[in-house]
């Protein structure tokens, strides 16, 4: 009997730890959750990899090879076919195999719309570039799942031209995907937010890609933390469905 003093110790102490562990889980940071979520998405090899897909009218490839890059978006108006390039040295636009110059007016809106549709093309990757803060704001229930809710700010230098965006993603807490995204926006023609929804789920060579429901609050004094809730009351509009068809991958030095 003099040992069971001991012996109950050990079991305390033995609990104890695995409660403390349990409780580092959920003390992930920020970037941990992130660092999670890339990772079963894919991971670096996004960072080498050749991506084709079909957004609507429109084509687009993304080449991505150790920090070089090259992103195009290809469509046919009433008379030419155009091809947008950016890559590390900037824009161009190729009319029916020519170059066009445009203004920088211009410049900055055809970049825009074309980093945009990659951008959102394989999140969570890009997550981690530099001019990207990340914060744990919280955790939320939707519909059956439990997530933590990641708010992302971007820089100015390096941020690009909406880097006063700001997003929300609910990453799911059982499979680090985020299953959820908000963001806020500021443009010329307005300004506004939005909800999405990912569904459609695939893995095209072992790289993960979803499509959207797209979908906006009525309520215009509405918080851009507070359309989780929105959209699990069913408060949310669906605007449109975001869709990549086609999407093509084939992985660089792989």
């Amino acid at each position: 009997m003099k040992y069971l003093p001991i012996l109950l110790l050990s079991v305390l102490l033995f609990n104890c730890k695995n409660e403390n562990s349990k409780g580092e889980v959920k003390n992930l940071t920020a970037n941990e959750i992130v660092n999670k979520s890339i990772a079963v998405s894919g991971g670096d090899a996004f960072g080498s990899s050749i991506i084709d897909f079909k957004f609507r009218d429109k084509f687009y490839k993304a080449e991505r090879n150790y920090g070089k890059f090259k992103f195009e978006r290809r469509f046919k108006d009433s008379l030419n076919e155009i091809n947008d390039v950016i890559d590390n040295k900037g824009f161009k636009r190729h009319i029916d195999d020519r170059w066009f110059v445009v203004s920088d007016g211009k410049e900055q809106s055809y970049t825009a719309s074309v980093n945009s549709v990659h951008y959102f093309s394989v999140l969570p990757y890009g997550l981690n570039d530099k001019a990207v803060n990340k914060k744990l704001v919280g955790e939320e229930r939707i519909k059956t799942k439990e997530y933590y809710k990641i708010e992302v700010t971007f820089d100015q230098e390096g941020g690009g031209e909406d880097f006063e965006d700001v997003f929300i993603y609910w990453i799911n807490k059982g499979t680090y995907k985020p299953d959820y995204l908000a963001y806020s926006y500021n443009e010329d023609d307005g300004k506004g937010m939005r909800f999405r929804e990912a569904y459609n789920e695939r893995y095209v060579n072992d790289l993960r890609f979803v499509d959207y429901n797209n979908y906006k609050s009525e309520d215009q004094s509405i918080q851009l933390t507070a359309l989780g809730k929105a959209f699990n009351d069913n408060n949310l509009k669906l605007l449109s469905k975001i869709e990549l068809e086609n999407v093509a991958v084939d992985l660089i030095n792989h």
